[in-house]
């Protein structure tokens, strides 16, 4: 029988692991950061939201039509196609789209949309359309895209009143995606800085705090919504109605997160490097910014990012139920309020894109939250 000689036992015994030095002398954010990497969904996630938010910044030059406009004569019409080869099989560089023609249906009388084959009109980059100012700053009249005039082009098909889906959608994200961040960015301090006190002092603070989150707890979610709703004026400025929204989700979201706090701010601040803080005679705030909520400050942020989607679909519902924003206006909500009718989504079901819109961005928040919670217990294996 062959023997192994001692001294290449004991080397095998003393053999130790490799340690990845990038991680062994990383901080915490680099190990987030690592671990969020390998998560797939998540960086996906990421970047779908950013083109979101990209085309939301950008959305009156990428939209080839404005709020305010519209056509009668193209009254719930159809998606177009953009086209390479025509109807005589002959292929074009540009894309084109076909002048839609309408007829009525001899036995029902609902217009019908069809292509007329007979009028192409190309695709244009940089075309001229409606003035806005880009960016809110620069007056302007370009567009990314359009096609020669006197045609029209409708991606995804027009509303009851002839206006442009697409760029209603585009439009209608500037309000959508940008109340729920406004929102709890509100009701994050406001969690923060409440709960912090109720936790760090404690006492008769902790009892008046905690008995108020209860009684907005106790208040039905969308009846609460309903209620404050009915409390705003009707027919104020745009941008009014806008502050009002979010003061609305500020004041109900921020007690969840407030109780998170509390929590943490009771099983940290007895902690020994607490104490110690303490005992050198640095003050409450001192210790709040700097020793406490860093010890968590992982955890807030995918509390946060978890908390968009559910104001996402609030703002949505309340739109749609016409307690929010209100047209000139528009976002996801009110775009979904022709779909109400049974009747609409069944011969025009191109009025639930929308829909479709909400959902992929609600989705891709939850597996970004969801890849921030795993991050952020970088040792998990």
């Amino acid at each position: 029988m062959r023997t192994i000689p001692v001294f290449k036992r004991q080397k095998a015994m003393v053999t130790k692991p490799a340690i990845d030095k990038d991680v062994q002398y990383s901080s915490q954010w680099r190990l987030m950061y690592l671990r969020f990497k390998k998560h797939k969904l998540a960086r996906i996630s990421l970047i779908v939201l950013g083109i979101l938010y990209a085309a939301a910044i950008f959305a009156q030059f990428l939209a080839p039509y404005g709020l305010q406009s519209y056509d009668s004569k193209y009254v719930n019409a159809p998606p177009m196609t953009l086209r390479f080869v025509d109807a005589d099989g002959k292929f074009h560089i540009r894309p084109f789209v076909y002048e839609l023609k309408s007829t009525r249906d001899p036995e029902t009388m609902r217009k019908i949309f069809e292509p007329n084959t007979e009028k192409r009109y190309s695709l244009q980059l940089f075309a001229k359309g409606e003035s806005y100012k880009f960016l809110g700053i620069i007056p302007t009249t370009t567009h990314l895209f359009g096609v020669e005039q006197p045609g029209r082009i409708f991606l995804l098909g027009t509303d009851g009143l002839g206006r442009d889906l697409f760029s209603r959608i585009l439009l209608g994200s500037q309000i959508s995606l940008s109340i729920p961040l406004v929102g709890v960015g509100i009701s994050f301090i406001l969690g923060l800085i409440i709960g912090g006190i109720s936790g760090y002092f404690g006492g008769w603070p902790d009892s008046v705090i905690q008995r108020i989150i209860e009684i907005i707890r106790s208040f039905p979610t969308l009846p609460l919504w309903m209620a404050l709703s009915a409390a705003i004026p009707p027919r104020i400025p745009v941008v009014t109605m806008y502050l009002y929204i979010v003061i609305i989700f500020a004041f109900i979201e921020w007690t969840g997160l407030a109780r998170v706090v509390r929590g943490k701010f009771i099983s940290l601040k007895n902690e020994d490097y607490v104490v110690a803080a303490k005992i050198a005679g640095v003050s409450d705030g001192k210790i709040i910014l700097k020793h406490l909520i860093p010890g968590f400050i992982s955890y807030l942020v995918v509390a946060t990012t978890l908390a968009i989607p559910g104001m996402i679909l609030g703002e949505t519902a309340m739109s749609f139920l016409g307690l929010g924003i209100r047209s000139p206006a528009t976002s996801w909500g009110v775009l979904l309020q022709e779909a109400q009718q049974i009747e609409n989504v069944a011969l025009y079901p191109w009025k639930l894109i929308p829909l479709g819109v909400v959902i992929i961005t609600v989705l891709t928040f939850n597996f970004l939250g969801d890849g921030l919670r795993d991050a952020a217990d970088p040792y998990k294996k």
